[in-house]
């Protein structure tokens, strides 16, 4: 008899020590660039957490906005008619300071300030170490995946890729309809300082004759001019270009190809254009799905991880251990990519 009052005993202490660790407010911020479907999942943060009985935060400007205690309440009125909007509701912003000790603990003091026990952070990975730095001084965080670089190694989805390169694709082929029409070459630029992947979608969805990337920036300026040349003899309208903006001169190596081959070269330099605009269904599903998982692994006591989705699934990963994984274009898609483009 003695036995069972001392396990209930432990059994009630251990409730309440678990009572006492529970999340209670969960704040949420979007930072680095923007991309499509951040909007979705800022909205499946807020609603799967009043779910829970939580109550949720929203930090205005990223980690800045957080520095300068812009912190607002947020209800499930307020992302109401969200879902279908590009951009982010909260806005984003760079922030050096959250990359000093002092700026880290000044977050991580607000954090605590406002009651925030728990904090989604939507962004690249600049945004997860930061996260990674919170966790460490004692706040709860889950970073989600928000990029339209498609960059992020622990993952194969992230938030905007989908919708920027559909942007892209679709403009590019607009440009190649101008350029068939005046018999022009086209270099047409888009995002990806560090990362090809939108060129190389583009270029093999829009039939490029060339892909330039940071990852191949070794390409031969002269190789191009003479397949410009080869396709011409043959009969070829137009040649299309895709390069990446780590590559970037856009401009200057039209007016070289153009003196090269006397053909008329445009350069269309896309832009931020890329990302803007409603995100596709796919954007605002998986990033509904993943503000959800965030919010539910806070709730479960867990920190210091990044939602991913991975062979079909979405899962979840230590921030330390996505950080450290290094991500490559595929070789074979990039040369499919040469063989089709013949």
């Amino acid at each position: 008899m003695a036995e069972k009052k001392v396990t209930e005993v432990v059994d009630k202490e251990k409730y309440l020590e678990e009572i006492e660790d529970r999340v209670r407010t969960i704040g949420v911020l979007t930072s680095g660039g923007d991309a499509p479907g951040m909007n979705a999942a800022i909205r499946a943060v807020v609603r799967r957490a009043l779910s829970k009985g939580l109550k949720v935060r929203g930090i205005r400007r990223g980690y800045h906005g957080l520095l300068r205690e812009e912190i607002i309440d947020l209800t499930a009125r307020d992302v109401s008619d969200t879902i279908q909007r590009g951009g982010t509701i909260l806005q984003t912003a760079r922030c050096k300071t959250m990359r000093t000790v002092e700026g880290q603990q000044k977050a991580a003091a607000i954090c605590k300030k406002y009651g925030i026990d728990g904090l989604v952070v939507i962004g690249g990975d600049g945004s997860f170490a930061g996260a990674q730095k919170l966790a460490n001084l004692g706040v709860n965080t889950v970073g989600i995946p928000g990029t339209i670089d498609l960059d992020i190694a622990c993952t194969d989805y992230t938030i905007g890729f989908d919708t920027a390169v559909n942007t892209a694709m679709e403009a590019i082929d607009k440009v190649r309809d101008t350029s068939t029409s005046h018999e022009r070459c086209s270099i047409i630029e888009v995002m990806g300082r560090d990362a090809g992947y939108l060129a190389l979608w583009c270029g093999i969805a829009n039939g490029a004759e060339r892909i330039l990337m940071p990852e191949e920036h070794d390409f031969n300026e002269q190789d191009i001019i003479n397949d410009i040349m080869e396709n011409k003899k043959r009969g070829k309208k137009n040649y299309i270009i895709i390069n990446a903006e780590g590559i970037g001169d856009s401009i200057n190596m039209a007016k070289r190809i153009e003196e090269a081959t006397g053909i008329e070269t445009r350069a269309t330099v896309l832009g931020h254009m890329q990302r803007g605009g409603s995100p596709t269904c796919k954007d605002r599903v998986y990033a509904s799905v993943m503000g959800a998982m965030a919010v539910d692994l806070l709730y479960e006591g867990k920190s210091n991880r990044v939602v991913g989705y991975r062979n079909g699934k979405f899962v979840d990963y230590d921030i330390e251990e996505a950080l450290a994984m290094k991500k490559s274009i595929s070789q074979y898609e990039y040369n499919v990519a040469k063989t089709l483009a013949l």
